[in-house]
């Protein structure tokens, strides 16, 4: 789809943030919501999230960023296809060229967190030119064992089906359940409460697919790639989140210019359990990139 194909619909803006939906290839619709001016940075979220996980670090960062959150397939305001071909990390990564490009952005540095950095890895090996600066959130390279890959395959099919037959209320339920999310019991109630009311806005065709076509095992491993990228790379984990920080330090000695970082007292939802730490740890990475990867605007 060229440039000059895509569409714009519902522009609209709700305190200081514009909403935006751009259509894609196979007539495909994404919402972006975009806060801020100055150099662009892309903010990808998680399974269950949505461009809402962002709210906080956009009025963070606005003053000195364009920041530009995308739901990305199946999840939030973006369209939840049938195919789960449809969702794999590959296809987003040439619509996520495809939204850049309705933009009008050239270059832009990129965040993403768990699933939403496994995006924003395909999308740097994939247009390494069009990145000036990457932060991996809780990211996985994805699984090289063959065994632990086929385990994986069966648990997120289960799930796929657990969400189509049970509907997304009870598979929350069951999700947040996850020793992955144990830190989260620390956290402030209103917190919970927030974030729960977000993945409820989720639909079952989407996050069904997703698991079947972007999930952690569906989509193949890049560890042998991770060598290539030559941009900067801030790499941040939880310190209670003992296997993300195992993957963090696996992906900091294979990658050149990447660093680790670890937050103290916080799990896999760095962003959301300490936000002060992580938005500094965050502005401070993309503040340097003016002088180690020159102008991006």
């Amino acid at each position: 789809m060229d440039a000059g194909s895509k569409r714009y619909c519902n522009r609209r803006v709700t305190s200081g943030t514009e909403h935006v939906e751009i259509t894609v290839a196979d007539g495909l619709r994404f919402h972006v919501a975009s806060a801020g001016t100055g150099p662009p940075v892309v903010l990808l979220h998680g399974f269950t999230g949505s461009t809402e996980t962002w709210t906080e670090l956009q009025a963070t960062l606005s003053d000195r960023f364009r920041t530009i959150a995308v739901d990305i397939t199946g999840h939030g305001r973006s369209a939840a296809p049938t195919d789960p071909e449809r969702y794999s990390l590959v296809r987003f990564a040439d619509d996520l060229r495809d939204i850049l490009d309705g933009l009008a952005i050239p270059r832009a540095a990129l965040l993403g967190y768990s699933m939403g950095g496994r995006a924003a890895l395909r999308f740097v090996l994939r247009y390494p030119d069009r990145v000036a600066g990457l932060i991996l959130e809780s990211t996985s390279p994805g699984i090289s064992d063959p065994v632990e890959r086929d385990h994986r395959i069966a648990a997120d099919l289960a799930l796929a089906q657990s969400v189509e037959r049970d509907g997304v209320t009870a598979f929350m339920d069951r999700w947040e359940q996850l020793p992955l999310w144990d830190s989260l019991a620390a956290a402030p109630e209103s917190l919970r409460h927030r974030l729960r009311a977000q993945r409820l806005t989720n639909r079952a065709t989407g996050l069904a697919n997703s698991l079947r076509g972007a999930g952690a095992a569906a989509d193949p491993p890049v560890i042998e790639y991770l060598s290539t990228i030559r941009t900067s790379v801030r790499i941040i984990a939880g310190v209670l989140d003992a296997r993300y920080v195992r993957l963090g330090q696996l992906m900091a000695a294979a990658i050149p210019h990447a660093d680790l970082n670890l937050i103290d007292g916080a799990g896999h939802m760095a962003h959301l359990e300490r936000p002060e730490q992580f938005a500094e740890l965050a502005g401070s990475f993309l503040d340097s990139l003016d002088t180690r990867d020159g102008d991006w605007l």
